[in-house]
């Protein structure tokens, strides 16, 4: 063969590998050049959701586009996980995932609709919340202790509220740690959970800060400790559970920004830096830390290795907290 031609076809090869470079580079810099749908897998007004909406409307001001938030609660965060990791890879699609979705559910569930792994382009870590404990004012419990005597006392009595994995694996926790029997009451969310510990209906609740608190200030609500290994600047006064007396108990959720898997990176990593951006700003950072979340970022590379290991941990809190997989 000629040595003009092989250089004739090496040119040719390389041509697409060109272009696409040359397609993929254009179609981040327009990026979005239309509105874009945030998947968040839970209810309106729950901890994730109002976390949710204050990182949407800071990229809708960065882009100058509106990042519409579309609730799609139900089965532990499953449907509306798997409805983002069927959409189409294109940006244009995101999922507010949290430590339920994509650690949680791996050893809840026998078997899932959606990989965590294959099925999403991790883009970028978000922040940390720790769970606060609460109970309904009628309950005569002013300590976690006190609450430990009550449940000893009314064996299978007193119950909890769980719309999450989280807030399930608290009172799960809560229940094998301190050798107590306490009923899961599930919900498809936490935010109808919680409003049935203000109304009385359950008896306690391991929630969010964020959403919790607000009651707790106003009196609705009671609060005995929070789950984090530290006290929490939001609620300097109250204890950490191991402070109050049960020993080996932490538990943190948080959040993360997912693409359905092939989305293109150029696109994963202008998101990445735009949510690096927003994790920096000094209205978001005071905004979410009064709630209780250390706002966070990330590389796409390190939210990957960081959920691997959180599988790794939730296997072992999921084990060891007893709570049954479906």
């Amino acid at each position: 063969m000629p040595i003009w031609f092989k250089h004739m076809l090496s040119v040719l090869v390389s041509v697409p590998a060109l272009l696409l470079g040359t397609m993929s580079d254009a179609q981040a810099q327009s990026y979005p050049g239309k509105p874009v749908r945030m998947i968040i897998p839970f209810a309106a007004g729950g901890p994730t959701d109002l976390f949710g909406r204050i990182v949407a409307q800071k990229l809708t001001e960065l882009w100058s586009q509106t990042v519409v938030v579309e609730n799609r609660p139900g089965a532990s965060t499953i449907i509306g996980t798997e409805a983002a990791s069927k959409a189409a890879p294109d940006g244009y699609t995101l999922l507010l995932g949290t430590s339920t979705s994509h650690a949680a559910n791996v050893s809840l569930f026998s078997k899932l609709p959606y990989d965590p792994n294959k099925d999403f382009a991790p883009i970028s870590f978000l922040g940390i919340t720790p769970l606060i404990l609460v109970v309904h004012p009628s309950v005569p419990a002013q300590t976690v202790q006190e609450l430990i005597a009550l449940a000893k006392a009314k064996p299978g009595q007193l119950n909890y509220a769980g719309g999450s994995s989280s807030a399930h694996a608290g009172g799960s926790m809560f229940r094998t740690l301190a050798g107590i029997d306490i009923v899961h009451v599930p919900y498809k969310s936490n935010a109808p959970g919680l409003a049935d510990v203000i109304g009385g209906q359950v008896q306690m609740m391991f929630d969010a800060l964020n959403t919790a608190l607000p009651h707790v200030n106003s009196g609705r609500l009671r609060a005995l400790a929070v789950t984090s290994g530290q006290r929490i600047g939001a609620v300097p006064n109250l204890p950490t559970m191991i402070e109050a007396g049960v020993p080996g108990y932490e538990l943190t959720a948080w959040f993360a920004m997912y693409a359905p898997a092939g989305t293109p990176k150029e696109i994963v990593s202008k998101v990445a830096a735009d949510l690096a951006r927003i994790a920096k700003m000094p209205d978001v950072v005071d905004k979410t830390r009064s709630q209780g979340i250390e706002i966070a970022s990330s590389t796409p590379e390190e939210l990957a290795a960081r959920q691997r290991n959180e599988i790794t941990k939730w296997a072992k809190i999921v084990r060891d907290s007893g709570m049954v997989v479906q």
